[in-house]
């Protein structure tokens, strides 16, 4: 668990990372450097789950040994689909990572949700349903090392 004090909002508890795949932590369907150790280093805090519908269909390779669980979603209504995801893992106690039109629901539903914007860009809509917005997957990941950056933001 990750306990997060946040002025003006109080403790977040957060047991739960999901995070999407294709142009969050990858990038045309590899894992972008740098990621595998972040998720190595955050594994003992937080239950991590990657939530894809695997366009390429390498996630379950690129993620081997890895200390994270791959949930590969059906072609469909993709969005809700990662909504109720999160909804059963219990949205007050996970954060969640993505770009794309199809995270907006998850990003918007859990405790703290946030948007990258990097080489494959970002649906407007992720961008507008998330509290935060970073400019690549490490400095998302890293906030959850250095919880006082999310506090930062999120104070009021």
């Amino acid at each position: 668990m990750l306990r997060v004090e946040i002025h003006g909002i109080g403790a977040v508890e957060l047991n739960h990372l999901v995070m999407d795949y294709n142009g969050t932590i990858a990038h045309d369907g590899d894992l972008l450097p740098g990621v595998a150790e972040r998720i190595r280093a955050l594994a003992p805090l937080l239950e991590i789950t990657v939530l894809t519908a695997d366009t390429h269909g390498t996630c379950e390779d690129k993620l081997e040994g890895l200390p994270c669980t791959v949930h590969v979603i059906s072609e469909g209504d993709e969005g809700k689909a990662k909504r109720d995801f999160v909804r059963g893992l219990g949205v007050d106690h996970c954060a969640a990572v993505g770009n794309g039109r199809n995270d907006c629901l998850m990003l918007s539903e859990c405790t703290i949700g946030i948007a990258v914007i990097q080489g494959e860009c970002a649906s407007a809509r992720a961008v507008a349903s998330a509290d935060l917005i970073a400019t690549d997957i490490l400095s998302a990941l890293d906030l959850f090392q250095h919880p006082q950056r999310i506090n930062s933001c999120l104070r009021f």
